[in-house]
């Protein structure tokens, strides 16, 4: 086990040496648009291995949904920078035509990168899930007769995600009505983020959990030993992702820009994919070794980080740059990505709420998101006519997402009220001053 822990981590550690060398040097600004792609790509190939191993060895001492926060946290960092720096543009240069684009990119890249996570991250995990070579052995793997009926089963702690995922998807159908993302929205939704975390610090610990590989060989050192690992591993592959995400996403942008790529619809689509990058290489790492649970509630602590702090901290970025509170402006085409965005959400947690996913869901999900970036794109480069305008199309998008969720949160309505009373009985508990039990405690 030693020499093959060893051999994975240096292998990992090696598909990031060209660019730690490249960016140490000051080498990258002679590279090439395609050498840039390709030497930030596999640095982050490489860096999401070892961000992938570090949580799971942390699970042997915190409790398992705080691991796997952080890796969340970790892994979507550079959407963070790179959503930060559109919103500092925006306040350095605001009322100024450049600003009030910057405004409008902040929102754009903060809504694409959240409808990606969702409707290729949660739908396509779904699907490489049940379809991939030895799903038959997979726990989560939930095989049913008839056509595309297969599902994938979730674990039932992460009721508590869901939730809060709710209530911050609930509140962002509000935001566009301010005017902007204000000092409102940045309290509701960080303090959200800020009340789960210290639910889930008191969850319970399972060190008996049965690892294989590089956190089996880790989880056997000594505890100091231990977390100075995991602490080493988190803060190698953070920076490794956050230096090397941008230029990777930016290359990709002068990539698709030289083919005649719209430069707004990049910032939109390709950029956040890219960036989403690191999250989805993790996950599709946990569900291949038959970790679907952990793999899936990883997509879903994404979520709810992207849809809280991502949010709610542009409008302190924005203010920093203004010198001054304001808040976030944006037109009314990103209002209603944004509704676009909290309605896919609600959507999506209407197929969760029975702690399962099926094929036929994931297919739906997967469909109506390629729809509507597909037809945003025809009707960018003119291949596409319809009596209605861009900001309409989004509203008819948004309406077809509402009205699926209700329908769902109609027929699953004992399963909503059991998840919300399950949760209750969660923050209560863990807020209590009468008991100092974890989660999941007997």
């Amino acid at each position: 086990m030693r020499r093959q822990a060893l051999t994975a981590l240096g292998g990992a550690g090696a598909l990031t040496l060209p660019w730690v060398v490249t960016y140490l040097s000051g080498a990258a600004h002679g590279l090439s648009t395609l050498a840039t792609v390709a030497v930030s790509g596999l640095s982050v190939l490489g860096a999401s291995f070892l961000l992938a191993w570090g949580a799971e060895t942390a699970e042997k001492d915190v409790p398992r949904a705080f691991a796997i926060a952080v890796l969340a946290v970790l892994a979507v960092a550079p959407e963070y920078a790179v959503d930060a720096l559109y919103a500092w543009n925006a306040g350095v240069y605001a009322g100024t035509e450049r600003g009030i684009e910057a405004g409008n990119l902040a929102v754009a890249n903060m809504t694409g990168a959240n409808r990606i996570l969702i409707g290729i991250g949660w739908a396509g995990i779904a699907l490489f899930t049940v379809f991939r070579s030895g799903a038959s052995d997979d726990p989560a793997v939930v095989t049913r007769d008839g056509f595309l009926a297969d599902a994938v089963s979730l674990d039932r702690d992460i009721g508590l995600e869901i939730v809060f995922l709710f209530l911050a998807t609930l509140w962002a159908f509000l935001v566009p009505l301010n005017g902007g993302i204000d000092v409102i929205d940045m309290a509701f939704l960080v303090g959200l983020y800020v009340a789960y975390i210290a639910v889930v610090l008191r969850g319970d610990v399972d060190p008996d959990d049965a690892h294989v590989g590089v956190p089996a060989y880790l989880q056997r050192f000594p505890k100091p030993y231990r977390a100075a690992t995991v602490i080493g591993l988190f803060v190698y592959s953070g920076l490794m992702i956050f230096t090397a995400v941008e230029p990777f996403a930016h290359g990709l942008e002068q990539l698709g820009q030289n083919i005649g790529i719209p430069s707004f619809f990049m910032i939109q689509w390709i950029a956040p994919l890219a960036s989403e990058s690191p999250e989805l290489i993790v996950v599709v790492y946990l569900v291949n070794k038959a970790r679907s649970t952990a793999g899936f509630n990883a997509l879903i602590s994404s979520k709810l980080n992207q849809w809280t702090l991502l949010i709610g901290t542009l409008v302190v970025v924005y203010s920093l740059a203004l010198g001054q509170y304001g808040a976030l402006p944006f037109d009314q085409k990103q209002s209603g990505e944004i509704w676009l965005t909290a309605a896919q959400s609600f959507f999506a947690i209407s197929l969760l709420v029975n702690f399962e996913i099926s094929v036929r869901e994931a297919i739906v999900l997967l469909v109506l998101f390629l729809t509507q970036v597909l037809s945003e794109f025809l009707l960018i480069r003119g291949l596409l006519e319809l009596p209605i305008s861009d900001y309409q199309l989004l509203l008819v998008f948004t309406g077809v997402y509402i009205v699926l969720g209700l329908a769902l949160f109609v027929a699953r309505r004992e399963a909503l009220g059991s998840i919300v009373r399950q949760s209750a009985g969660t923050v209560s508990d863990a807020f209590s001053s009468s008991s100092d039990q974890p989660r999941g405690a007997d």
